[in-house]
């Protein structure tokens, strides 16, 4: 499925971001964030296509907000505290203007966000495979 490689690219591009790096080098920390923007609407599009694999009418349409909690409600996301906490930084990053919010930015990317990415994407790819063998 495209939305669900092109998540997984853009993930696997943020997981091997170096983050000792980003600690002193302004371009590099926001090309971190802008990474995480773009992995982030990736993720949830994704999500919003499986989910339509899965009969969800519900997932048609909506915001992310809408998917995400769809997702939680059934069963796809599993720590909507982090994805509604991922929703408000990616809705804020482009405003981030002062060095302590960037470091807790990066800091939540790579502590929180990155991890929480990874368990949706296993997660998608194993829904997946449980649409495609259902239609077998």
């Amino acid at each position: 499925m495209k939305k669900l490689d092109n998540f997984s690219n853009c993930l696997n591009v943020l997981k091997n971001a170096d983050f000792k790096l980003a600690d002193n080098n302004e371009i590099y920390r926001t090309g971190v964030i802008g990474q995480f923007n773009l992995t982030f609407e990736l993720a949830w599009k994704a999500l919003q296509e499986v989910l339509k694999l899965h009969g969800a009418e519900e997932a048609s349409t909506g915001s992310p907000r809408e998917i995400l909690q769809l997702g939680y409600r059934l069963g796809f996301v599993d720590d909507s505290a982090v994805w509604l906490l991922m929703l408000k930084k990616r809705n804020t990053s482009v405003h981030v203007y002062n060095e302590e919010e960037v470091d807790e930015m990066i800091l939540l990317i790579r502590d929180s966000f990155i991890p929480a990415f990874i368990v949706l994407e296993n997660t998608l790819r194993e829904k997946l495979s449980e649409a495609e063998s259902d239609w077998t």
